[in-house]
């Protein structure tokens, strides 16, 4: 990287693991070799060094692109659903703990933890959480045969604002929380705060590396940890978000 650019983020108080979960998640999905990720320059318990991305705007080419790269990103899979890291989404501690399944994964290590993080702090009331626990109790069925599918390697955090676009139009993904994971999780994160041209990268996705049938309507359910985490770090308005979210499955 010698004479190149590089971007520093520091946190002085960051949680013993943050960054070294940061580097190790942006390496692992740089080892697929299909979406475009900075490169790790340098990391410390109190910052992370990463090559910088030069800046341009979203393209509709370029989404065709991502879309298709994001496919083969997922492909790439996992050991199994987790990390050999410990999780981290922003600054809140993840379980990374490995499973053998989805359904199980995605309820105790991802939907669980956070709605009771999210009550404890009163952004979801009781009535609340028990509607998320009682979606909690059909994801099986809710996720239907997709529910069988092996872990893919995602980038965890897949909201817009972790994709950089440069001069080029080619996105890059920035900050994962990344593990083995749903490849559905990744684009329900892309569609909860919307993504410039995001109808291309699905439509481009879908057509290199089919979806299971019904991923549509299960959007909203890959969504539930999100919005929980946002309800612990932002409070009730997410939290009646989420509530909102597993209401319409039940």
């Amino acid at each position: 990287m010698d004479g190149d650019a590089v971007y520093v983020k520091r946190r002085p108080d960051a949680p013993v693991g943050f960054f070294d979960a940061e580097a190790q998640g942006l390496r692992w999905l740089a080892e697929a070799a299909t979406v475009a990720v900075p490169e790790v320059v340098a990391v410390d318990d109190g910052s992370i060094t990463v090559g910088l991305v030069p800046r341009g705007r979203p393209t509709e080419r370029g989404a065709d692109g991502f879309g298709r790269r994001l496919a083969d990103l997922h492909a790439a899979g996992a050991a199994a659903f987790g990390a050999p890291w410990a999780g981290f989404i922003g600054p809140l501690p993840m379980d990374n703990d490995p499973a053998d399944g989805w359904v199980g994964f995605y309820a105790e290590r991802r939907v669980l933890p956070f709605v009771r993080a999210a009550r404890d702090r009163q952004a979801v009331g009781p009535d609340g959480v028990a509607v998320i626990e009682g979606v909690v109790g059909r994801l099986a069925e809710l996720a239907g045969p997709s529910g069988e599918e092996p872990p893919s390697r995602i980038h965890g955090d897949l909201w817009s604002g972790n994709v950089l676009w440069d001069p080029d139009g080619r996105a890059w993904v920035i900050d994962p929380a990344a593990h083995g994971g749903h490849r559905e999780t990744d684009l329900a994160m892309l569609a909860l705060f919307g993504a410039p041209h995001l109808d291309r990268m699905v439509a481009a996705y879908h057509e290199h590396r089919p979806l299971a049938d019904g991923w549509a309507d299960r959007v909203a359910l890959h969504q539930l940890h999100p919005l929980l985490v946002h309800a612990v770090l932002f409070g009730e308005s997410y939290g009646r978000q989420a509530v909102a979210a597993a209401a319409g499955y039940l």
